[in-house]
């Protein structure tokens, strides 16, 4: 048991190494941390929402999972994946063990066409996959004691081992869905 939960804990150190080095250009040319503002924003994606973090530009999106004919996935409604701005934005799915335990979701039906969707690394924020008014699924955030569509998570990390990095800060941003405008809240862990 010892000598598997060392390989994973290898495995895992290997794979966020591999993607902290992909942006490793954009990282000499900042200080310690990147500033939220000067991020990509990824764009020509049809995606529920976006994650993320330091120490580097790649960016998780999760869209919608659908099924070869048409319908939603109800098993496993979406679909979360890298988008790796330091290699000409490509797109790359999640290892196994990113999928498992840190940028992957557990969803749970709650009604029709309703799911409890969860990031697997931060279980204490509920967000809902829902359709809106729009007749669109979207995922509902409580931002600022208001609801609000998710367009945007960043996690602010100052260094930390790698199943338990130091997470300063998360920022959660979408659009109020009473007025329409843009709002955020950062939350402390």
């Amino acid at each position: 048991m010892y000598k598997l939960s060392a390989l994973l804990l290898l495995v895992m150190y290997l794979m966020l190494a591999k993607s902290s080095k992909a942006d490793n250009a954009y990282n000499n040319a900042t200080s310690d941390t990147l500033k939220i503002a000067e991020l990509p924003t990824p764009n020509g994606i049809e995606m529920l929402f976006y994650l993320q973090r330091d120490p580097n530009t790649n960016t998780i999106i999760y869209e919608l999972n659908w099924n070869k004919d048409g319908t939603l996935n109800i098993d496993d409604p979406i679909h979360p994946y890298w988008k790796l701005y330091a290699k000409q934005q490509q797109c790359v799915e999640l290892s196994m063990i990113q999928r498992k335990f840190a940028f992957g979701v557990s969803a749970k039906a709650i009604g029709a066409e309703k799911y409890d969707i969860r990031i697997l690394s931060y279980k204490k924020i509920p967000l809902t996959l829902m359709k809106g008014t729009d007749g669109k699924y979207h995922i509902f955030v409580t931002i600022l004691n208001r609801q609000a569509i998710l367009n945007r998570v960043f996690v602010r990390i100052d260094g930390g081992p790698v199943w338990s990095p130091n997470v300063k800060f998360m920022e959660l941003r979408g659009i109020d869905t009473a007025t329409g405008k843009l709002i955020a809240e950062r939350l402390k862990p």
